[in-house]
């Protein structure tokens, strides 16, 4: 599946808020449709939203090619705001843009220069993405139970097979019998919507839950592994993900199952010490309001609607990277992958 692709003209992706009932593409030509795709989620993940935004630098860098230097950049910066305020929790959207900035501001040709850099955004994005996989897959044994939170296979990720989905896949690709349970993940259910998609494009046995579900079916069906994905990792192992991740590690110590978060290092965000310092998205109350049009909460009830929320770094046993597992302490195996990154 080609999750985005960056054509001459114009930004194609996956409307990711169609599917499974459609696979459905949509193109973007300027910076405004692309930000609108990030903001509703029809394209999302945090690897996937580096690799969207390096693209939409390079697409507004295309249509100003002809412009000298100095302009170029003026727009490029542009969108780049246009950009960082559409998702505050995902670091490899803010990654991504400062990246491909960084690029240009250094080359003569600052339009030429973000096209390029957009490029190895997403090539290195695919190859980190296989090297995860391949590296988590060595944590899985024949015939592990695993439960998993979200989607974090190539929808979320732009790349090979994904980050926790990726691992799960690469597993399975290796002839290992698995078993997956889903989180269903709310408030959007890209759990129930794409990983149940995905799993099945694979072929692999997969039983989509409730959220709540997830103690019940541990006890009751014998989990033996959790793994999932990761928006923002503080430099002491504290995760973001999305909403339900750390009720999942809590219930996930209380059966002995092992924990584990798959992420590129470049979601690990060093210049935070631990997890009160990220962000964290709040949703549109109408996103709980209503169901399929209709109101499903009653009138005059208050909503509070986080997308994500922080898993400290006690709960997590290793945090799967291109770098191989990261072990506690977590400030220490994180400093050492990124002196040898």
């Amino acid at each position: 599946m080609k999750v985005i692709e960056l054509k001459e003209d114009y930004i194609e992706l996956i409307d990711q808020t169609k599917l499974p009932e459609a696979l459905e593409y949509l193109r973007c030509y300027d910076i405004e449709c692309l930000a609108k795709a990030i903001k509703n989620l029809s394209i999302r993940g945090a690897p996937a939203l580096g690799v969207a935004a390096a693209f939409g630098l390079a697409l507004v860098a295309k249509k100003n090619i002809e412009k000298d230097s100095s302009e170029v950049l003026k727009e490029l910066e542009k969108a780049g705001n246009i950009l960082k305020s559409t998702r505050p929790t995902a670091v490899n959207l803010f990654w991504a843009i400062d990246r491909v900035l960084e690029r240009a501001k250094k080359s003569r040709n600052p339009a030429k220069a973000a096209i390029e850099e957009a490029s190895k955004v997403y090539e290195e994005n695919r190859e980190v993405d296989k090297k995860i996989a391949l590296e988590g897959a060595k944590l899985i044994e024949d015939g592990d139970v695993i439960i998993t939170h979200c989607n974090t296979g190539v929808l979320a990720t732009a790349g090979y097979y994904g980050t926790a989905l990726g691992v799960i896949i690469q597993a399975f690709k290796e002839g290992k019998s698995i078993k997956v349970f889903a989180d269903e993940t709310r408030p959007l259910l890209q759990g129930a919507r794409l990983t149940s998609f995905e799993l099945v494009y694979h072929k692999i046995p997969v039983y989509v839950i409730p959220d709540g579900a997830s103690g019940f079916i541990m006890k009751k069906y014998g989990v033996t592994k959790a793994i999932v994905g990761a928006d923002r990792i503080a430099s002491n192992g504290d995760t973001a993900n999305k909403i339900g991740t750390y009720n999942l590690a809590i219930v996930s110590k209380e059966h002995n199952v092992e924990f584990y978060v798959a992420a590129p290092l470049s979601t690990i965000d060093t210049n935070i010490k631990s997890g009160d310092e990220i962000p964290i998205e709040f949703r549109s109350r109408e996103e709980l309001k209503f169901f399929n049009g209709k109101r499903i909460v009653a009138e005059g009830a208050d909503i509070i609607n986080p997308a994500f929320d922080v898993t400290p770094n006690k709960y997590i046993d290793g945090i799967i990277t291109e770098k191989g597992v990261l072990k506690k302490p977590y400030e220490e195996s994180i400093r050492k992958a990124f002196s040898t990154h």
